[in-house]
């Protein structure tokens, strides 16, 4: 498995939805949809067969190759969910208008025709997630396939998974006598602050306080919106993320072997 770690990116909080594809030239062709909160483990077992811990639907059908994977998700229940209905799109009540796959269409290319129409319908359009190639020929020949809202990035890169360390610490830097929301002046408790995912942006605000701020029209939570301190545009999903423990370890200028559009 070295290969698939080699110039991997660290997500924490991790939680994906993948497509598989079947190398076996007996079966090449076939796709497997699902969840995982790590992927290098999660197809190893694949690859392994039923016996150590793959689905019966891929065991003995190897080898797999995982090339797509969404991940972003706020929690397991929402990926489960979301797992369910790529797999079932015509038991979905929200994706009742996904034509049904076509005598010659490839399953694969049903499998992105439908993953397409999901990110455009509610309650996915609107959460922070990112499109994921890990497989570079896949992405080259049908990353045209997948069209996603405008706050989804699409990349290409491996990815490796780590579990936050639990922390409460969020404004543990700051003088706790007069820590005050920046939106409305008024005292707020450790639990009820957030704060910009920018390293050296002093935000601290109650987080009803920024979610009003940033939601538009009737939006019942934001996507994104800017700080009010260093005018930075953020995802709304990235700064929840941050609150739970998540970019301990970002700095100011990143960079990745990844490449996002």
């Amino acid at each position: 498995m070295k290969e698939f770690v080699d110039n991997a990116e660290v997500i924490e909080h991790f939680y994906g939805v993948y497509l598989l594809y079947c190398m076996n030239p007996k079966y090449k062709g076939r796709t497997y949809i699902g969840y995982t909160v790590d992927p290098c483990r999660r197809l190893k077992k694949h690859n392994a067969g039923k016996k150590h811990g793959g689905a019966w639907k891929t065991s003995n059908r190897g080898p797999w190759n995982m090339v797509l994977i969404i991940h972003g998700f706020p929690s397991s229940t929402a990926a489960l969910r979301f797992e369910w209905a790529w797999q079932h799109p015509h038991v979905s009540r929200r994706l009742k208008h996904v034509p049904k796959k076509k005598s010659q269409q490839r399953v694969f290319e049903f499998c992105l025709l439908v993953l397409s129409e999901m990110l455009k319908v509610g309650p996915w359009c609107r959460l922070p997630l990112t499109i994921r190639w890990i497989d570079y020929e896949f992405f080259d020949k049908y990353s045209s396939y997948v069209s996603a809202p405008m706050h989804m990035p699409i990349c290409h890169g491996r990815v490796i998974s780590k579990k936050i360390k639990k922390t409460n610490d969020i404004v543990e830097t700051l003088d706790k006598l007069s820590i005050i929301c920046f939106i409305c002046n008024a005292i707020l408790e450790e639990k009820e602050a957030v704060n910009c995912i920018k390293p050296s942006c002093s935000l601290v605000a109650h987080l009803i306080c920024l979610a009003q701020l940033f939601c538009k029209d009737n939006m019942i939570l934001p996507i994104e919106g800017t700080c009010p301190v260093c005018n930075t545009n953020v995802l709304w999903g990235d700064l929840i993320r941050k609150k739970i423990g998540c970019y301990e370890n970002l700095q100011e200028h990143s960079s990745s072997d990844e490449d996002c559009t």
